[in-house]
């Protein structure tokens, strides 16, 4: 019965490790997906002058998931909700945050970026698409360092802790 349990630790402590390490590997792509969608926004903003909701829907069918479900969500809300536009993007930023890999850093990011979101002319858009995009790039840098830094170290760590602790246990 003890060896049983010690296994289920050590499975356990495993898939933690894991599941850390994926988190750390999936969060430099989520921040490549929501800057990809960034500058589909700009060209379908400022070039083509799409409405946002039009905008939203286009960026929806070129971007993967969990991306795909940020900007299909607010298309489908801007279109049946009453609501503002920065209380839409809100409720689906938070949903989003929920679902992917990105940290409060990138979600403030993204808050920021939808208090601007339709507020402004073509010129000062841009500008704040710049903005959020440059934040987004330091923020894709410093995920990158932590996956190539950490993901490994986060697969082995599980494993070993769940020794550590039926070694202690025994």
């Amino acid at each position: 019965m003890k060896w049983l349990g010690a296994i289920i630790l050590i499975i356990i402590t495993t898939f933690i490790g894991l599941e850390y390490s994926t988190r750390l590997k999936s969060r430099p792509k989520h921040i490549h997906q929501i800057k990809n969608a960034l500058l589909i926004l700009e060209a379908e903003i400022l070039y083509s002058q799409t409405k946002i909701k039009d905008a939203f829907e286009t960026i929806s069918k070129q971007i993967p998931n969990p991306t795909k479900e940020l900007f299909y969500a607010s298309a489908k809300d801007l279109s049946t909700n009453k609501l503002h536009l920065f209380e839409i993007w809100e409720n689906n930023v938070q949903r989003y945050i929920e679902r992917s890999a990105l940290t409060e850093k990138e979600k403030e990011i993204l808050l920021q970026f939808g208090k601007t979101l339709g507020q402004y002319d073509m010129t000062q858009q841009q500008k704040q698409l710049a903005v959020t995009n440059n934040h987004l790039h330091r923020l894709l840098q410093e995920a990158e360092a932590l996956r190539d830094q950490y993901a490994n170290i986060a697969k082995s760590l599980g494993v070993l802790s769940g020794v550590f602790i039926v070694l202690l246990l025994i």
